[in-house]
């Protein structure tokens, strides 16, 4: 009897995690498993590239997990530099392009996974596409990124977008030596967070030297004579550059996906059930940055493009491609980042988010220090709750601060996937000691306020 054939596509986190974890389950003479990947490298941490471009990781090869050769060494036919330009679910085949001969070919498939991540938004304004001008989605875009600025003449850097990967490029350019402006949409830098928590990213960006302009949708690269980008244009105003960097947000990569007719949700994510497999198909699964997921606060349903997500995505894909059985229960929203020395954190519901979701609900904000007051080097944070009015359930937390700040997210991520009360959180037998805490920890301060602000709401 012929092996099964489990073909996967993509390379990175969650096509090659349920790739691994099938062989772990079913050798190959059971199971034969085809990976396309169509850049140069497999199972890396894109989360790290801004910190390799910093220069705190030394070279590329620190952020690769697994290279090809090891996967291959697990009798997983990896094949580099292969794109995959169609998916035929009738015939259980799918079409695939050598990216460098550009000769094409059908392969077929029992099962199917889906892996194929997200796209950095590139909107088509003037200049965009000039040289200069830099995305850092993969490895790939971060090697050409530290070749544009090593031959950079200029040490002017704008970065167009203020979110994590924004906040995460300006540190990095901050580092090498760059003046550097952040240019965003919104009127506060970092949209997870509510404005209020985002003011308090701004400000202290500035405090780093790090300008920062709300409110500042670009319209235009500007390049010079030779055609290489030299300044951002928003509306009236231009901010020279030598280097522009992108970090706009991503989108579910789900073209292939839509294409071959599988259902897509409102953000254009693969919509799965809890074992990650596509709905109305019973042989094909689906994980990372191109599905969407359930936010088990909201109850609906979200794109969440992190690493921790694709991950377990791939464990749990690879278990059920495998003969196995797991499922993913879904998320809370937690995301942390830094810029510098600041530290920013973020679960659950913002409030416009709890407002959509139908939620009636109060807010508390407390100031803090990571230490005991009067231990050295104790630094100030900030900790914003939304509890549930009525019931007091805990609906989301943001944290801004010094070092210790951001990790204390986890504890709040734990509340809500346990959906305990503010007035439950501030019973939490916590870890202290000066060099740690204060005797009461600020997350459970900012949980004690909420419980004041759900009873004075009654």
């Amino acid at each position: 009897m012929a092996a099964e054939r489990l073909v996967v596509v993509g390379g990175d986190a969650t096509g090659m995690s349920a790739a691994s974890q099938a062989r772990r389950l079913r050798g190959p003479g059971e199971l034969e498993i085809v990976a396309f990947e169509r850049g140069h490298f497999t199972s890396y941490s894109a989360c790290g590239i801004p910190y390799w471009v910093g220069g705190t990781v030394r070279s590329r090869d620190e952020l690769i997990a697994r290279t090809p050769q090891e996967h291959r060494a697990r009798d997983i036919d990896l094949r580099l530099r292969t794109e995959v330009t169609a998916i035929d679910t009738e015939k259980q085949r799918v079409r695939t392009r050598d990216v460098d001969g550009a000769t094409e070919s059908w392969t077929g498939y029992d099962k199917l996974v889906i892996a194929t991540g997200a796209r950095p938004l590139r909107p088509p304004l003037p200049g965009i596409d000039a040289p200069g001008v830099y995305g850092v989605q993969n490895l790939d875009d971060g090697q050409a990124l530290l070749d544009g600025l090593d031959a950079a003449t200029g040490r002017r850097a704008v970065v167009v977008g203020g979110g994590y990967i924004g906040v995460e490029m300006a540190e990095a350019l901050i580092r090498r030596g760059y003046e550097v402006t952040v240019l965003d949409q919104a009127a506060e830098p970092m949209s997870t967070l509510d404005p209020d928590m985002g003011r308090l990213v701004r400000e202290a960006m500035g405090g780093l030297g790090i300008e920062v302009v709300g409110g500042a949708a670009v319209t235009a690269i500007r390049t010079d004579e030779g055609g290489r980008a030299r300044a951002v244009v928003t509306g009236e105003t231009e901010y020279p550059a030598d280097v522009v960097v992108l970090g706009i947000g991503v989108r579910p990569e789900t073209g292939l996906a839509k294409a071959a007719g599988l259902p897509l949700g409102e953000s254009g994510g693969l919509l799965t059930d809890r074992a990650m497999r596509v709905l109305g198909h019973g042989n094909i699964w689906a994980g990372g940055d191109c599905v969407e997921v359930l936010d088990l606060v909201s109850g609906g349903l979200r794109h969440v493009p992190l690493g921790t997500h694709a991950n377990k995505h791939g464990q749990v894909i690879g278990a059920n491609a495998g003969g196995g059985y797991a499922t993913f229960p879904g998320v809370v929203g937690t995301a942390v980042s830094k810029v510098c020395d600041l530290e920013i954190a973020r679960t659950g519901l913002r409030e416009k988010d709890a407002a959509r979701a139908g939620f009636r609900f109060v807010t508390a904000r407390i100031e803090s220090t990571s230490r005991a007051g009067y231990y050295p080097d104790a630094a100030p944070m900030t900790v914003k709750m939304l509890a549930e009015l009525g019931t007091g359930r805990l609906l989301g937390a943001q944290i801004v601060g010094r070092e210790g700040a951001g990790k204390r997210v986890d504890v709040a991520a734990v509340a809500l996937t346990a959906g305990m009360t503010v007035e439950q959180m501030t019973a939490l037998d916590l870890g202290y000691a000066p060099p740690f805490s204060p005797v009461w920890d600020p997350v459970l301060v900012a949980a004690r306020k909420a419980v004041q602000a759900v009873r004075a709401a009654r």
